[in-house]
């Protein structure tokens, strides 16, 4: 029997111009990575087929470069998640577009995606171009509010050697309408439970919300539900651990994704939290919906 190959730790790190992917590239040099920035895209295969790199790389890629897009970014990230030679997480630095365009006039620098006209039409352009990368995002870090101080401490909790947990968790809010989630390692169906939806008063809000929240946890069932779930995410957790595994995709799934998986994501994140863990979350529905209100406000000239 041949060895099996050896496992080499790798960092997608992306995000919309102005956001901090810079500030991640350099933040993972300084924590001992092999930083990348802009290699062309298909080249990228080829230096994981190259001799093995004895440290984990950071490969930086964005619209500048000449093969970007996010269907050839999307097949990439495909083809290295198969990869059994590579451990990938894609980073994605994200940050609201009216803080973007503030950046922008501070720095008076031009937009790639719009060199001769105002920064906020290239925001909004990239931000729409972006989208399915950060639905694809492992770990999403919003650096809207940051300072740069700020920004290389979030992305040390989650990427020094030998800080914090020893592996992330990220769940994941979805409807089943719109398709489940590529790259889920568990999921959990939450159809069963009262849906919120039939309640006049509560339709229009989303399971953040307490009274939501109240009334989907008021179902019989879901105590149940959720002490069962968090029981077995805290027994494979360690078993994962001792896998060499750095990062668990967990989602839960209801009809809209606005209500019950929200609530049962938002619960669990809070509980897995408490217990040590380091945690993110992700509601892909909501993030949809609110995609739309500040494109508009860019596009208004915010």
């Amino acid at each position: 029997m041949g060895d099996l190959p050896q496992v080499q730790r790798l960092v997608l790190v992306t995000g919309p111009s102005g956001a901090g992917r810079s500030t991640a590239i350099n933040t993972l040099e300084d924590l001992g990575y092999e930083t990348i920035d802009n290699l062309p895209m298909s080249l990228i295969p080829r230096l994981m087929d190259g001799p093995p790199i004895n440290r984990p790389v950071a490969l930086g890629v964005d619209v500048r470069n000449r093969e970007f897009s996010a269907a050839n970014l999307i097949e990439l990230i495909d083809r290295l998640t198969r990869a059994p030679e590579a451990d990938l997480d894609v980073l994605y630095m994200d940050c609201a577009p009216d803080e973007l365009v503030r950046r922008y006039s501070e720095t008076r620098r031009r937009h790639p995606l719009a060199p001769q006209e105002a920064p906020a039409q290239g925001i909004a352009a990239e931000i729409d171009l972006l989208a399915p990368i950060r639905a694809r995002a492992d770990v999403l870090i919003d650096t809207t509010g940051m300072s740069v101080h700020d920004a290389r401490a979030e992305i040390e909790r989650w990427f020094a050697p030998g800080k914090g947990g020893s592996m992330a968790v990220s769940l994941h809010s979805f409807s089943y309408k719109r398709g489940v989630p590529r790259g889920l390692d568990l999921m959990f169906d939450c159809r069963f439970l009262a849906n919120p939806h039939w309640v006049p008063d509560l339709r229009a809000l989303d399971g953040r919300d307490e009274a939501v929240a109240a009334y989907v946890a008021g179902d019989e069932r879901y105590g149940g539900f959720v002490a069962r779930v968090m029981d077995l995410v805290l027994y494979v957790l360690p078993e994962h651990v001792a896998e060499g595994k750095s990062h668990l995709s967990i989602g839960f799934g209801c009809t809209g994704g606005q209500h019950r998986s929200v609530a049962v994501t938002e619960y669990m994140a809070k509980a897995l939290a408490a217990a040590g863990w380091q945690v993110s979350k992700r509601h892909r529905e909501l993030e949809r919906r609110a995609q739309v209100a500040p494109q508009a406000l860019v596009g208004a000239g915010a």
